[in-house]
């Protein structure tokens, strides 16, 4: 069994192409090795410090500071996206957000709170991949999804 695998913020910025604001995942903690070389790595830890200093508190809202969940979401789909990338051989290589299903939001998220969130990769083939995501505060569920991802190259 191999040992998991650590991802610092340079490794993310050569990975994903988003910047700020938008990017959206600090670290990966961990993503678990594939078992084999035929199979894909499975798992995906990874977090992300709330501060009271992210532009999107300004105004969502004012008086209560709440993480969008639509910025829940992409913060999932970008840790699902690294476990994607992480495995793609071409450096070209982007991830585009496809589709999600079964979008649930149990808890909010509030300036101070990590959000630690987990991608699990359900299947892949022909550059479609599918993963389920979650997103956790203090152990407690804050959102949770299944997010479709596609790999393309970039530009194309």
């Amino acid at each position: 069994m191999s040992t998991p695998i650590a991802i610092d913020i340079h490794k993310i910025l050569k990975l994903l192409p988003h910047r700020y604001p938008f990017l959206l995942v600090d670290r990966v903690l961990e993503i678990t090795p594939r078992e084999s070389i035929t199979t894909p790595r499975e798992s995906i830890t990874a977090l992300k410090n709330v501060t009271m200093n992210e532009p999107f508190f300004q105004g969502h809202f004012p008086d209560f500071p709440v993480m969008p969940g639509v910025l829940i979401i992409e913060a999932l789909a970008q840790t699902a996206a690294l476990l994607i990338l992480s495995e793609e051989r071409a450096e070209d290589a982007i991830c585009y957000f496809a589709g999600i299903d079964g979008a649930r939001f149990k808890k909010p998220v509030l300036p101070g709170d990590q959000l630690i969130m987990t991608a699990k990769l359900e299947r892949g083939r022909a550059g479609i991949y599918k993963s389920s995501v979650q997103a956790t505060v203090d152990g407690e569920i804050a959102a949770e999804a299944n997010i479709t991802c596609a790999v393309r190259t970039k530009g194309a």
